[in-house]
């Protein structure tokens, strides 16, 4: 015996369209409560920034928190970089700055002032090149490098800690950039 079934044409097109979807791989999309898209979800930083380190940005805040303390004890005002890099060397890095109390000596008479920013970064970047503290590279300073004491690098678990001060004297310097790696290194 054969039986009929009678297929409603509207149940028909809905059958074939999600065939079809199904077919070209694309999953099916879900809605609201309300009927809407749902909101599309944020990507965090390490998504968005192939160089991200998670780890390194859950404690680089604390890292300049000490720097900063550390600073005040000394009496002195400039600028923190603390960073990190993965690996032997260095082909992209993480790093954070705090400015605390000046970002730069402005000129007076002859002097022609400095820029604590670009200073501290100097330090850090040949630190980063040649895994020494700052000023201690073994060999003159490169183009780009100024050659003054200051920061501090160390190995870590998987990768190179660096901190770098500049506004103090360079051995109060080295004590600020090391209160900051030292933080780095309980986690890094």
């Amino acid at each position: 015996m054969i039986k009929t079934f009678h297929i409603k044409p509207t149940s028909c097109l809905a059958a074939i369209l999600a065939l079809s979807i199904l077919a070209a791989g694309a999953p099916p999309r879900a809605t609201a409560a309300d009927g809407s898209a749902p909101p599309t979800p944020t990507p965090t930083h390490a998504e968005t920034d192939p160089l991200a380190t998670p780890r390194f940005d859950a404690v680089a805040g604390k890292a300049l928190a000490a720097m900063k303390a550390r600073a005040n004890e000394l009496g002195i005002q400039g600028v923190a970089v603390i960073g990190y890099f993965e690996g032997e060397q260095a082909t992209g890095w993480s790093s954070r700055m705090l400015v605390i109390g000046k970002m730069k000596n402005p000129p007076s008479g002859t002097d022609s002032g400095a820029n604590l920013l670009a200073i501290a970064y100097a330090k850090a970047t040949e630190m980063v090149e040649s895994l020494k503290p700052s000023g201690s590279a073994g060999r003159p300073p490169m183009k780009g490098e100024l050659g003054w004491q200051g920061g501090w690098i160390q190995k870590g678990r998987t990768g190179y800690l660096v901190g770098a001060f500049s506004g103090g004297k360079s051995e109060d310097d080295v004590k600020v950039s090391r209160a900051g790696v030292d933080i780095l290194a309980t986690v890094l």
